[in-house]
C-alpha cells in the first residue's frame, strides 16, 4: 500500500499528538523492538518513533528497515524521529484511522 501525499499530511497531523513509545537504541533493530512495534502498530495503527544518539543507524535507515520488518509505511522522517502507518488488521476496532480517498485519475 502505497501513501499518497495527501494522505501523509493526513498523518503527520495526527502524529503531532501522540507520544514516542519506540526507541532503537545501539543494539538496533532487535526481535523485541520488532515485536514491541508490531503490537503498537495493531493496537494504534500510527506510532512515533526515536532514533537514539548512541544508535549504528541513521533516523531513515532505522524508520524504513522497521517499517519493512512490520510491513507498515514510514509517514514522516525528521530529525531522529520517525512515523510509521500500518492499518489495523482488527475488525472491532472503534477508533480506526479514516485516511482521505486518492483522486481519481480521468
Amino acid at each position: 500500500m502505497e501513501l499518497t501525499s495527501k494522505q501523509r499530511a493526513q498523518l503527520r497531523g495526527l502524529a503531532n499528538s501522540i507520544d514516542t513509545i519506540l526507541h532503537i537504541g545501539k543494539d538496533g533493530l532487535g526481535d523485541n523492538l520488532i515485536a514491541q512495534a508490531d503490537a503498537a502498530l495493531e493496537a494504534r495503527e500510527l506510532v512515533k518513533g526515536k532514533v537514539l544518539e548512541n544508535s549504528l543507524l541513521s533516523a531513515r535507515e532505522g524508520a524504513e528497515a522497521l517499517a519493512k520488518a512490520t510491513r507498515a509505511e514510514v509517514v514522516q522522517v525528521i530529525g531522529t524521529k520517525f512515523v510509521l502507518y500500518r492499518p489495523s488488521h482488527n475488525k472491532e476496532k472503534k477508533d480506526k484511522i479514516v485516511l482521505v480517498k486518492p483522486a481519481k485519475r480521468t
